[in-house]
Formats: C-alpha cells, structure tokens, sequence
C-alpha cells in the first residue's frame, strides 16, 4: 500500500463539476492535497463530447455558470465552443491544469477501514493499471454513459446504405450539405441539430414518437446587457443569476401547481410561432404535463423560424424499418434519407460506472440512500456532483462543492478522518432519486440510490432551499457518524 501515490481529495472527471470542485477545494481547503483523474484526453466532460453542429447550452450561462466566476459573453445561451473556453479559462486562472491526469479512467475505489483510505483502481491510456489512495472521493463524473448512448433497434438498418449514428458519435467533417437529413427523437439534441442542419440541408425531417414541450427564449439577456454600462461585471451577473433562479423556481412551481394553465401559455406561444393552420395539437402536444420532463428551451425560435420557412418538416410517427435509402414509418410513409441522426437520449450511468466497495464488500448504489443529494449511507468519505433535473446543473455542483469543503474543514478541526451518513434506527420512506418521467430516466432509475421522504434524506430540486440547508446546517448532524 504505501507504494501507491496519495492524495486528500481524489477528484474523479475534468467536466463543468470536476473543474468547479478543484477550484472550490483550493480556495478553501488549501491545506488539502488533491488531483483530477479525467479518463479523456481533454478537459470539458460534455462540452468536449459533444461535436455536433449547433451545439449548446440548454438553460442560461448566468445559472450554468459557476457561483464565483462571472460569465461575461453576452449570450446566456452559450455556443458550446464557449463554455468549453470557459471552462479551460477557470481552470487556468484557478491553477487546476498542474493537478489534471488525462487518459486515467477510474474502475473500481474501495474503502480501506484499517488504514482509513480508498483504494484506487486506475486503468492508464496504455491499459495498464496503477493504484491510487486518497483520503475523500469525490465524483464529478456527470450522470449518462460518454461510450454507450441508448440506441434503440430498427429492422432494416443493415440494409440502408446512407450513414446512420447517434448524435454524441458525430463522425468528424460531416458533409450534410444539399442533403437529405432525417433526424429521430425530439428533446434538447434534436432541436439544437435540426435547425443548425437545415441551413445547409436538402431537407431536414426531426422524426418523433411524441412530442416534447418547446419555448422560446432568448439568446440574449437584455437586462444584464443593459446593466453592465453602468455596472461592475461580477454585480451584473450575481443580480441576473439570482433574477434567472427565481424564475425557473417560479415557473416550474406553477407548473407542478397549475399544470394546464401553463399548458395552455406554452402552446400559445407555440400558435403564435407557427400560425393558426399549423397542427399543434399533433406536433407540439405532449401527453404529459410541463415540467414532467424536461422543457426544451429554443434560442430565438431559430428552429420555429426553420419550421416556418419550411427547411425543416416535423413528422410525428412510429419508425417501422429501414430500407436503402430511407426510413418506413408505420402510417406507411416512407421518409427518404441520406443521413439519418438518432438523437435518442441519453443512457445514465451512476458515478461513471465505478465499481465500489467497502472492505471488499461491493457497494449495490440503489441499496442505499444519498444524504443531502451528494453523500451514500454507509459508505465513508465519499461524494458525488449531481445536479438538478429542473435547472442548471451547476447551481446544486456549487453547492455541493462548498459543503463539501465546509465539511473537511470541520473534520481537521475537530481531529477526525473519517464521515458516514448513517440512517437512524428508525429508517426513512424511500422515495426514487429521480421523479423525472423522460424515459432516459425510467430506464435506469432503479440503478441509482434512493432518496428519503424526509431531511436529510430527501433531494430537493429547489436552489433556495439547497441553499440554505448545504450552506448554514450543522455539521454535527446526528445523520453523521465521525471517526
């Protein structure tokens, strides 16, 4: 064991979160040793994966971004390119670069009781494995698999002679120019590519089975844009990152109370982007109330604006199979295309797939409860980034990251080296993770850890009250056990 490298404080991934706690860990845990395991090659997590043409942030920079760096472009609504310099800009400035190792994919992390230290399986970009020991495990890891996105089946695809990929595999050089394009799936991928697409596509065809709630928004923050002439910078973003999260609380609290009236706002907006003749009852009128997924935020209209110049065709169908040059649906139609993008969602992954364990003994994630939304009962000194499925994941990664060093702080304080969330005799009323109802989340819901009906158990999707509870509540919480 005591040939192995040792750190405090082993970050595991190099995305937004990972970025976001290193910085957070060397502002206030200075004291602590600690390095950033990235198993890619680059930094950036998502905003390095994903390639495809249009892409960008799908809620504002104001709240995507972090609590104690300013985003000063004037779009919210960020080209990806932008994020992933911001995000390197952060880590520059903050002197995380020196602590980064690329190509080490982490596969498996136990804890050791004997010696008080995880025990760290490193697989190297050779394929070799190294052994790592840390103190505290925290994951910043992202939540959906970076190799395997969910890909459904069709019949025929072995006989269609166009290209046929998932949209976070966009082979590099596309040439969709004076092509037909035919994109399947209808959430926040498919609505960035379709318009971006259709500028220099034949025709573009987004291919749903259902339709998705859609608004638009603006690109740009008029206020903060106004304010920074007479402003300073870091005012201006604070006042308009607060303005932001008020919003979005509101909104989705309306529609969880009031769901067919902000039904009836959605889809009038929609009318009035597209005109009374057009077929919103088919297109554009999800099953589901708002909020009960995800709502699809388009910047500008610019896929309204495709729609209306008819450059894009939004079919809402069943793909029954493939044939050489097209796709069948079940109505019959057959769509002809020379380029077929599945932007089919997501398939998610807890902590990355890491294989935990604790004295040898595996670690089932969905057998156990998350303490305040970031910490396993049972499972000593480790954490995980998660965000929020209702607004910008880095406003509860902030938050994480700040109690996480609060935490830490405390432990040196008070001469401990050990921290286990323990559920009380008594027990807790489980409660899935995870209320969202998109089907990226039904798939694997089961694979994640439960919440509790209660505090500390429970996993608030509400800044406010996030921030309030990770930020003043006591450390001496008889939910954790110090050793």
């Amino acid at each position: 064991m005591s040939t192995a490298e040792y750190v405090d404080v082993l970050i595991v991934g190099a995305g937004l979160s990972g970025i976001g706690a290193a910085c957070f860990l060397r502002q206030r845990c200075p004291e602590r040793s600690f390095a950033v395991l990235e198993g890619r090659e680059r930094m950036g997590g998502t905003w390095d994966l994903f390639r495809y043409p249009g892409i960008r942030s799908d809620s504002d920079m104001f709240t995507l971004g972090y609590a104690f760096k300013p985003w000063t472009n004037p779009k919210s609504i960020a080209d990806g390119a932008d994020i992933l310099s911001y995000i390197k800009e952060t880590s520059a400035e903050y002197g995380i670069d020196e602590h980064i190792r690329y190509s080490q994919r982490v596969k498996s992390a136990n804890w050791d009781s004997a010696s008080s230290r995880w025990v760290v399986q490193v697989e190297q970009g050779d394929g070799e494995l190294r052994e790592m020991h840390c103190n505290f495990l925290y994951s910043c890891t992202g939540y959906y698999s970076y190799d395997n996105p969910y890909t459904p089946e069709f019949a025929g695809t072995d006989q269609y002679q166009g290209q046929l990929f998932h949209a976070q595999h966009w082979p590099e050089g596309l040439d969709y120019k004076g092509k037909k394009v035919v994109v399947v799936g209808s959430g926040a991928t498919a609505v960035t590519v379709v318009p971006e697409v259709a500028q220099e596509a034949a025709h573009t065809v987004m291919l749903q089975r259902s339709p998705t709630y859609m608004a638009n928004v603006p690109a740009k923050d008029e206020m903060a844009i106004r304010l920074r002439k007479w402003l300073p910078e870091r005012w201006v973003y604070h006042l308009t990152r607060w303005k932001k999260v008020s919003f979005q609380l509101f909104f989705f609290n309306l529609a969880r109370k009031r769901p067919q009236m902000v039904k009836r706002v959605l889809l009038g907006g929609l009318r009035e982007e597209l005109g009374p003749d057009y077929d919103i009852r088919t297109h554009f009128t999800p099953r589901y109330n708002p909020w009960d997924e995800r709502l699809c935020a388009v910047p500008d209209g610019d896929m309204f604006e495709a729609i209306r110049d008819e450059r894009v065709e939004v079919v809402t169908d069943h793909i029954d199979h493939f044939t050489d040059s097209g796709v069948v649906l079940k109505s019959g139609r057959e769509l002809p295309a020379d380029i077929v993008v599945l932007a089919t969602g997501l398939n998610l992954l807890f902590m990355g797939g890491i294989d935990l364990s604790v004295d040898g003994e595996a670690v089932d994630p969905s057998r156990h409860y998350v303490y305040r939304g970031m910490m396993l009962s049972d499972v000593p000194n480790l954490a995980q980034a998660f965000g929020y499925t209702n607004s910008s994941w880095t406003l509860k990664a902030d938050l994480t990251a700040a109690y996480v060093c609060r935490l830490l702080n405390h432990m040196r304080e008070a001469g401990k080296s050990v921290v286990t969330p323990v559920v009380g005799p008594d027990g807790v009323e489980d409660v899935p993770m995870l209320d969202f109802t998109s089907g990226y989340v039904q798939r694997s819901v089961q694979d994640f850890p439960k919440q509790g009906a209660q505090r500390p158990w429970r996993v608030y999707q509400n800044y406010f009250k996030d921030l309030f509870s990770l930020r003043f509540s006591s450390l001496k919480d008889t939910a954790l056990k110090y050793r």
